[in-house]
């Protein structure tokens, strides 16, 4: 089932099955990373990493400690959707596949300051 995004009344569909959502805390400036897979209809996160602390981003109780980066297992249940605030005063969220990473702000160019993008399974055939 490939992935979904869609803002504006625009909706692109993309041929994954596992992604990365990559964004720089609009703060501390620090990398944020979760990876998901697509699980029927539902997205589940697998694993997630941030390179520092602070601000609201400290690593949980059993995140581990490696090559400058935590690493740990958010213990979430499977996800309908991913509802991202798109910000033009930020870097903004990046959708990243196979070692590419695109900007969400390209895959949902509708998407004005303030709007949500959401990410999400779908059946639409991909692009």
């Amino acid at each position: 089932m490939p992935v979904c995004v869609a803002a504006g009344g625009l909706v692109v569909a993309l041929a994954l099955d596992t992604f990365t959502l990559v964004w720089t805390h609009s703060i501390e400036k620090i990398l944020w990373e979760e990876d998901y897979r697509v699980d029927g209809r539902s997205l589940v996160l697998t694993e997630a990493r941030v390179r520092g602390s602070g601000a609201g981003m400290e690593a949980p109780a059993g995140s581990r400690f490696e090559n400058g980066v935590w690493h740990y297992d958010p213990h979430l249940p499977p996800l309908p959707e991913l509802r991202l605030t798109h910000s033009v005063y930020t870097a903004g969220y990046r959708l990243c596949h196979d070692g590419t990473c695109q900007p969400l702000s390209e895959l949902a160019p509708r998407a004005g300051n303030g709007d949500i993008i959401e990410v999400r399974a779908c059946d639409r055939s991909p692009r």
